[in-house]
């Protein structure tokens, strides 16, 4: 299990955050989390004990019980996008349990953005008034520690990227080695560029990159680091970027 021991910027030694496996360290009896390799994340503040889960599928208790384990509680959970992998529901004739297990366990908040709420609801079978929607810049408040909403349409329409401090989870608008693929219901090419190019772009060197799958040597990897080594953040224009890296 991966627990985050980085340094901590001025103002960030209260932020909790653990970056969890599926098929490592929960959910280990289901060798389809293996195969899939989901990270999910659990972000909040120390010293409130407060936290959130973000994309937690395939075991939601477990997860739970992972937190609690840690002293913390969870009060709301965050959605990257609305496939089953990450949300909960049916893929490859499988059946993942999600966001709507979790709700049946805890009754919390679950924050998507706005451009998502259909494409969740349609997964998940979750009613409109079981998600807080959220615009792009949105900061949802965890005791004392900020976590942004950056809304990164591409890989579909109302993906969003999760930042605390100087970290950022990615879900897969940007991996390690590349970025999300476009070519299932939703996706966008130019609308990817535009979310990695400039929103993830303009973000500091410092800026830690946490992926929503393990995908390549490493778990995650600073911003300035995968400038130089993922192609994806290398800049060009956008018709040869959308001609290279989407589908």
């Amino acid at each position: 299990m991966t627990v985050d021991s980085s340094p901590a910027a001025p103002g960030e030694d209260r932020v909790y955050c653990r970056q969890l496996l599926a098929g490592r360290d929960f959910a280990r009896g289901d060798e389809f989390a293996g195969q899939m390799a989901n990270f999910v994340y659990a972000l909040g503040d120390r010293s409130t004990g407060q936290a959130l889960l973000v994309d937690p599928a395939y075991a939601p208790r477990e997860l739970v019980d992972l937190l609690a384990a840690d002293d913390m509680r969870l009060v709301g959970a965050v959605l990257t996008h609305y496939h089953a992998d990450h949300a909960g529901g049916a893929i490859f004739g499988h059946a993942i349990a999600g966001i709507t297990s979790l709700l049946e366990e805890v009754d919390v908040p679950v924050h998507v953005q706005r451009d998502e709420v259909e494409w969740v609801i349609e997964t998940t079978g979750l009613t409109p008034s079981s998600l807080t929607s959220h615009g792009a810049g949105d900061v949802v408040e965890v005791g004392a520690v900020a976590i942004t909403l950056l809304h990164t349409p591409g890989h579909t329409p109302g993906s969003q990227c999760v930042l605390v401090g100087r970290r950022l989870v990615t879900g897969d608008t940007l991996f390690i080695d590349g970025c999300g693929r476009t070519d299932l219901p939703g996706g966008d090419g130019l609308a990817l560029y535009d979310s990695i190019v400039n929103t993830i772009g303009s973000l500091p060197d410092t800026t830690a990159v946490l992926p929503g799958h393990d995908y390549s040597r490493v778990a995650s990897a600073e911003l300035g680091t995968l400038r130089s080594t993922n192609p994806v953040l290398v800049p060009r224009a956008a018709a040869s970027w959308i001609a290279a890296f989407t589908s």
